[in-house]
C-alpha cells in the first residue's frame, strides 16, 4: 500500500483549512444512506457513541483504496473507543458492494448516491464541480455533536492519526475503561 507522508502540523489541522465543511461544536446532520439495496443506516443508529464519518471521491481510486484500506486494518483501534466508522461517496450500492468484497472491507460504505450528494452537501464536503465527495473526516461524539473534522487535500490519504488524537481527546483512557 502505497501513502503519502503526511506531517503531524498537517494532521493536527481542523477544518479551519476550508471553510465549507462543518467545525467542530456543530450538531451532525442525521441522515440515512444504503449500505445495500435493501438496507439502511442512519446517523441515530449511533446515538449513544462516537461515530466517525469519513466522506471520500470515489470507490476504486488509488488513494481511496488506501484510505479505506487503512481503516479497515486497524477497526481495532476505533472499537477501543466503543466508535463505529461509517465511509461515505456518492458511488452506488452495487459499486460499494464490488468494491468492499474485491478490498475485503469490513466497514460499512454508504451510498450517497439520490439525490446525489446530498449528504456530504449538509456536512459541506460535496464538490460539485466534479460531482464527488471531498476527503472529508468528522468525528461525532455520542450525543451527536461534532469534536472534530478534518478536509484533507484530494490526492492525500490523510491517515488515522487526527481521528484517533481526537478520540483520545474526547474520551481519555480513564473514561473508556469506564463506558
Amino acid at each position: 500500500m502505497t501513502v503519502k507522508k503526511v506531517s503531524k502540523k498537517h494532521l493536527d489541522r481542523s477544518s479551519n483549512n476550508h471553510s465549507t465543511i462543518l467545525s467542530p461544536g456543530s450538531k451532525a446532520p442525521n441522515f440515512s444512506l444504503n449500505t445495500t439495496p435493501d438496507q439502511k443506516v442512519s446517523l441515530a443508529d449511533f446515538r449513544g457513541r462516537p461515530v466517525v464519518i469519513a466522506f471520500y471521491p470515489a470507490d476504486w481510486s488509488p488513494v481511496c483504496t488506501d484510505q479505506l484500506s487503512l481503516y479497515n486494518q486497524i477497526l481495532s483501534e476505533f472499537q477501543k473507543f466503543n466508535a463505529e466508522i461509517l465511509a461515505i461517496s456518492v458511488d452506488g450500492v452495487w459499486s460499494h458492494l464490488a468494491f468492499a468484497k474485491d478490498r475485503n472491507l469490513h466497514l460499512p460504505l454508504l451510498s450517497d448516491f439520490e439525490p446525489k450528494g446530498r449528504v456530504s452537501q449538509s456536512y459541506g464536503a460535496y464538490r460539485p464541480t466534479t460531482g464527488e465527495c471531498e476527503r472529508a473526516l468528522f468525528v461525532v461524539d455520542d450525543k451527536g455533536i461534532i469534536r472534530w473534522s478534518y478536509l484533507s487535500p484530494d490526492g492525500v490519504n490523510p491517515g488515522a492519526d487526527g481521528i484517533l488524537n481526537a478520540l483520545e481527546k474526547i474520551y481519555p483512557e480513564k473514561e473508556r475503561l469506564n463506558r
